[in-house]
């Protein structure tokens, strides 16, 4: 494991990774998710793809890796970038699971690997909505102590610039952006994910020229228990991409 300090907005970034198969040619770049850390993923496909250079990669304000400015998914992405510059890191696969699939999806590679992605904008429900009205109101009238009531669940205890960073992602639409995007993807969702959920699957593979969907049984984790069949499929779809 190792720590690169980047320069990004007249700020430091002190970003944690960790590389695996370091001589193999293909790079493999894995994002986590919201809340998440690289830890997680580096558990689940480490035993697996040992073809690729595995690059796992503590998103900023996760993990070990530190975040002192308020930040947008395109900052992210930005700062993976620059990331992947000094450890010569080519865009050949990126896979992101939920909000780091955005920011793989604008790393813009070869083979995008969509693991419950976050990314399409869905009407929130109107208790939520309820609660995003309380949360303006007492801050209106300087009652920020009573923001823990009503405030999401995923921003609880965060410092002040990752919940200003939470608040700029979390109704992120990217939905003209899967619509642009020219690589091949392939999609790995959970049938009973309620998080991002399979009809965000659906839309996605259908805005995504070449595309594939595969559907495991499980949640907005799924993948934890088909980490086997998901690097068997990366593979192949990798495979499959050489020479187009």
């Amino acid at each position: 494991m190792a720590v690169k300090s980047i320069q990004y907005k007249q700020y430091t970034f002190d970003l944690s990774y960790e590389i695996l198969n370091p001589d193999a040619k293909v790079d493999l770049i894995i994002l986590h998710g919201w809340g998440s850390n690289k830890m997680i993923m580096k558990k689940a496909f480490s035993p697996y793809m040992s073809g690729f250079r595995h690059i796992y990669i503590d998103l900023p304000g996760f993990g070990k890796s530190t975040c002192p400015i308020a930040l947008n998914t395109s900052d992210v992405a930005r700062i993976v970038e620059l990331l992947m510059g000094h450890v010569n890191a080519r865009k050949s696969i990126i896979l992101g699971h939920s909000f780091g699939g955005k920011v793989a999806l604008l790393l813009d590679p070869r083979l995008l690997i969509l693991v419950a992605s976050a990314g399409i904008y869905r009407t929130k429900p109107l208790s939520i909505q309820l609660k995003i009205a309380a949360t303006k109101v007492f801050n209106f009238f300087g009652l920020k102590k009573f923001r823990s009531l009503f405030v999401a669940q995923d921003a609880k205890e965060l410092s002040q610039p990752m919940y200003e960073t939470f608040k700029n992602v979390v109704n992120e639409d990217f939905s003209d952006l899967f619509a642009k995007y020219d690589g091949h993807a392939l999609l790995c969702w959970g049938e009973d994910d309620t998080a991002t959920p399979l009809s965000s699957a659906q839309i996605i593979n259908s805005l995504v020229k070449k595309s594939e969907l595969k559907v495991y049984k499980g949640d907005h984790f799924s993948f934890l228990n088909n980490t086997q069949d998901i690097s068997q499929s990366i593979e192949e779809t990798f495979l499959k991409t050489l020479g187009k």
